[in-house]
Formats: structure tokens, sequence, C-alpha cells
């Protein structure tokens, strides 16, 4: 009888199948996490076929490199081609919660700057409302409690990710208690208020392709 599949092989099968998105010549935009660490370990397997990558956090640059694969300044690489990236929290209209690892802003920026943004995940990640997992939120450091009173005015629960620093040096809180029905409308709210650099909610860009990990291989959504 076959063995179940654990949740990290059902994200490398996700990971797997990214790697058919790949096209030589490419520049290709790499997200920060778990799953995105599997595609950039199967990247290494096909790295003559691109031009480079362009990494959304110091640790994927990291990874990159020690396989040998380059990695490119974001305003020297121009428009991208793909962004491949995990998620913390999917729904069917491929909103996206982001920035569990806290690399929400770099992220954002890259998949802004990607033709097409794809993102990979295992099943557990595809919910029917957003919010059971913690919101993330980079804030400028003076403006942290400001922008906790604004998210209770919002019904949110706002808990500082102790011991956290940004690759930009900022601090990240993170919203719990939410029941996300109008991710566009939320992501533009929180846009407008001061000192907030990026909310992990991806909808007004959200991805363009979700392939989930399933026990029985990678589906495209």
């Amino acid at each position: 009888m076959a063995q179940a599949m654990t949740q990290d092989e059902m994200k490398k099968a996700a990971a797997e199948a990214a790697l058919e998105y790949v096209e030589s010549g490419m520049i290709v935009g790499i997200g920060t996490g778990s799953t995105a660490n599997h595609f950039i370990d199967l990247l290494a397997g096909i790295k003559g076929k691109i031009d480079g990558t362009v990494a959304s956090s110091i640790a994927s640059e990291e990874r990159l490199k020690s396989h040998g694969i380059p990695v490119m300044d974001l305003n020297n690489a121009g428009q991208l081609s793909i962004y491949v990236d995990g998620a913390d929290e999917s729904d069917k209209h491929l909103n996206l919660i982001k920035g569990g690892g806290g690399a929400l802003t770099r992220e954002k920026i890259v998949a802004g700057a990607s033709d097409k943004f794809i993102c990979i995940a295992d099943e557990s990640k595809l919910v029917d409302v957003m919010g059971k997992f913690p919101l993330p939120v980079e804030v400028i450091p003076m403006a942290r409690s400001f922008i906790a009173r604004e998210i209770v005015k919002m019904g949110g629960n706002p808990v500082l990710r102790e011991g956290f620093t940004t690759d930009n040096g900022n601090i990240i809180i993170d919203i719990h208690g939410l029941e996300i029905m109008q991710p566009v409308k939320m992501e533009a709210d929180f846009n407008q208020l001061p000192g907030v650099v990026t909310i992990g909610l991806f909808a007004q860009r959200p991805a363009d392709v979700l392939i989930l990990g399933t026990p029985n291989g990678a589906k495209v959504v």
C-alpha cells in the first residue's frame, strides 16, 4: 500500500509542477518560505536554462546563491516573466494571505513586477474564508501603537511579532480573529493608514495560478 504523502511532500509536488512554467532565458522571481525553498532546490537542476533570479528575501537569496543560481537586483532585472511563491492561506479566487515568514513587502514588490504570479502550496492552505491564519502587517516602528488601535477598530486583535525585524528594518503586527470577507477592500483600507508599509493580503494583485500539492500529486486551481 502506498504511504500517505506528508505535508512537506505535497509542498514539493506543487513546487515541481511550477517548474513547467519556467522557460529558457527567463529571469524568475522567487518567494520565501518552506514551499519556495523546495522550488529553489528543484530550480538548481535547470539553472543553466534561466538568465537569473530575483529573490524576495535575504534568506532566499542566500539559498539561491548556495546552489550557484545567479541572483539579480530587481531594479536591474526589469519586468519579470514569472514569480513563484508559497502562501499561508488562499481562497478560491486566488486571494492570498502571505507573510508568515515576514517577507511580505519584498514579496509584494516582486509579485507586482511580474507578468504571472504562480502560487505553490499544499492543499491545507485553500480555505473558504481567509483569516484563521493571522494576517501580517509590516509597520514603521513609530506607528506601532497607532496601527494597533486602528486594527482594533476594524475588529481585529493585534499581536506584535516579538523579537522580529523585517529585512527592511521594520516590525510586524499579526492580526488575529479576522474573517476576511472583502479582501480587496481590506487591503485598500490598510494601505491608506500612515505607517503601514505592506499588509500581507494579496488581493489587489492575487495569484494568477494556484498549484496545490495533494496526496494524489499537484493540481492546478
